[in-house]
């Protein structure tokens, strides 16, 4: 029979998890902003939890690279420097170029049925105005393609990438009709891999990456390099 004790402490997990969550999607929506401070009793209160179990979540998303937390001052959304945004871009289109050649052989014909769709449904939020409707469809698109390759720990070490890009993503995504363009690449990554050519798919999606780092700069012809 589980004793009071260990009865309490599972209950503290689970709302020290659904407070990371709730947190989490905060700052990848961008309502909590890079270097803003996560203040633990106005998120205790709006969650209703003790702040013990938003000082363990507020733990786990320092480990997960989207907090910082200093000593005597809090926590804080973590800001990503612009050098370690090249670095981080970098990983990134290596990593978006092995998912697209892992994928691209073995996808199936209802894989590539669901990636047209959800490229179909950003369309529809091309607006900058709807950008908080795209941008969790843009996570999602670039995150399916990674889970349909089977590879665990390559999704693993994508997740953690791309929540501590959140964001700077959100930055190039808004620059230079960032919405329509993007949606128009991840068209021709869709066709690419429906190819089944792991070379092409490759490619697209490097392109993508390093597109999208050039949008965020505001510097067209640059290339993001190590």
């Amino acid at each position: 029979m589980d004793t009071p004790a260990a009865i309490a402490l599972v209950r503290t997990a689970s709302l020290s998890s659904l407070v990371e969550a709730e947190v989490m999607r905060l700052i990848l929506a961008g309502d909590l902003d890079s270097g803003e401070q996560i203040k633990e009793v106005k998120i205790a209160e709006r969650l209703g939890v003790g702040r013990s179990s938003v000082r363990e979540a507020l733990r786990a998303l320092e480990a997960a690279g989207l907090v910082r937390i200093e000593k005597n001052r809090g926590a804080f959304v973590r800001v990503v420097s612009e050098a370690e945004a090249r670095e981080m871009y970098v990983v990134r289109e290596a990593l978006e170029g092995l998912a697209g050649a892992l994928l691209a052989p073995r996808i199936s014909d209802e894989e590539i049925t669901e990636l047209r769709a959800r490229v179909d449904e950003m369309e529809t939020y091309l607006d900058p105005a709807d950008f908080h409707r795209y941008f969790p469809l843009n996570l999602t698109f670039h995150r399916r393609i990674f889970e349909m390759t089977g590879n665990g720990r390559l999704i693993e070490i994508y997740q953690r990438l791309t929540n501590e890009l959140h964001t700077i993503r959100r930055n190039g995504l808004l620059r230079g009709g960032g919405l329509s363009v993007s949606n128009t690449e991840h068209r021709a990554i869709v066709e690419a891999l429906a190819a089944r050519d792991p070379a092409a798919a490759s490619a697209a999606l490097k392109a993508h990456v390093a597109a999208g780092a050039r949008r965020r700069t505001g510097h067209r012809e640059e290339r993001v390099v190590a």
